[in-house]
């Protein structure tokens, strides 16, 4: 169904209008020149901050700004995934039983496979001189990872895949879909979980079964579920979105592609200002009580839309914040979000993307975006490179 076309960024703005969808950093810095909380009657009412001091205390505030709902979208239907969609106290039992596999100590001990899983991948695609950097290399790493942490077979990723683009594209104006996509999904990891309650290994999975909260309580089937279901849907599209991005830059931006080829040493730099720059992830909170943020009045029940990238292209925050600087030493990004719902995975995206771009430069230092095929970037509280059509070889 076709949408009404925005009429003012200001007052009837939509995160799905194709022009938001295509480039929404222009319509982002005049909004915080002329209304740096903008509002819309559409999806109920939703109010945009654009300034990072702004999002920033929302964040920090669930008594005024509940993470009951944490997306925007057409509809009424509700995903339950704590502890992203709990609030105090509830929120905080769950996230720390979830910790423990995101250390930097076991996210090193993943590694070896990721190297692995990137060259296999890169292995099929240097034998042609063009690919779809997007589909045939970035959707693939943090869905064999995931896999590898699960305990579940490779092939299953290819059915992750869909039920992610179910989820959190085609379910973002299509309720049906969303809600067939967290059955679907439901029900896969409840065979896991069965499975594991009965032969228990060394995975995600059964670490989960064996867990306890901070109380001493193991965790109920349904916990174990929902955790499962957050790992997937909140762990995987956002880190291909961004490496999406990353590849997106360097075929866009000759000088940096070639600076990183000639010093790896600062990819690491590079991926900060990569997630600074094209941070994938926006949540939303409701406005448990009538309250005010950066000046303007918020009613009760209606949504505000935390646009982590919006903060991350704050001027009042980031010198030069439009210009994308790979060797950007001061960095304090929030592109892994801010408060209590900071994200868990932030230690393990950053390795998936440094060694996606590592390995990928490597043996594909000359590449070029083909702009005689579409390139297309997702719509929703995710974004990134849908479609990346690249020529190898050009420079």
């Amino acid at each position: 169904m076709a949408r009404a076309p925005v009429t003012d960024w200001a007052s009837d703005w939509d995160h799905l209008d194709p022009a938001w969808v295509g480039n929404p950093y222009p319509i982002w810095q005049d909004l915080r020149d002329r209304c740096p909380v903008a509002r819309t009657d559409r999806y109920r009412g939703v109010y945009f901050p654009t300034r990072y001091a702004d999002i920033r205390e929302a964040a920090y505030d669930p008594d005024r700004f509940s993470s009951r709902r944490v997306v925007v979208r057409d509809g009424e239907y509700r995903v339950n995934s704590p502890p992203i969609t709990s609030d105090p106290p509830e929120h905080r039992p769950m996230r720390m039983v979830l910790i423990p596999p995101f250390t930097p100590q076991a996210v090193a001990k993943l590694e070896p496979q990721t190297i692995r899983v990137c060259n296999e991948l890169i292995d099929r695609i240097v034998a042609h001189d063009s690919c779809d950097a997007a589909v045939e290399y970035a959707q693939h790493i943090p869905v064999r990872i995931i896999a590898h942490m699960l305990g579940i077979p490779a092939e299953h990723g290819d059915q992750f895949r869909s039920w992610i683009t179910m989820a959190l594209q085609e379910g973002v104006t299509n309720q049906a879909t969303l809600k067939r996509a967290e059955q679907e999904i439901s029900d896969y990891f409840a065979a896991q979980i069965a499975e594991r309650r009965q032969q228990p290994g060394e995975d995600l999975v059964s670490f989960l079964i064996k867990a306890r909260h901070p109380s001493g309580e193991q965790l109920s089937d349904q916990q174990v579920l929902g955790a499962l279901r957050l790992l997937l849907i909140a762990g995987i599209d956002t880190t291909w979105s961004a490496i999406g991005a990353s590849l997106w830059h360097l075929a866009t931006h000759q000088q940096d592609r070639r600076r990183l080829v000639h010093e790896p040493e600062l990819i690491e730099t590079a991926v900060e200002e990569f997630l600074r720059a094209y941070a994938p992830v926006t949540m939303a909170r409701e406005v448990v009580e009538d309250t005010e943020l950066g000046g303007c009045p918020m009613r009760k029940g209606e949504m505000v839309m935390l646009s982590f990238p919006a903060a991350n292209r704050d001027p009042g925050k980031f010198a030069d914040a439009e210009a994308v600087r790979i060797d950007r030493a001061e960095n304090p990004h929030v592109a892994f979000g801010l408060g209590i719902h900071r994200c868990i995975g932030s230690n393990l995206a950053r390795m998936e993307m440094r060694i996606a771009l590592t390995e990928w430069l490597r043996r594909i230092p000359e590449f070029a975006l083909d702009r005689t095929r579409p390139m297309t970037w997702s719509e929703g509280a995710v974004r990134g490179p849908r479609l990346l059509p690249i020529v190898i070889g050009s420079s």
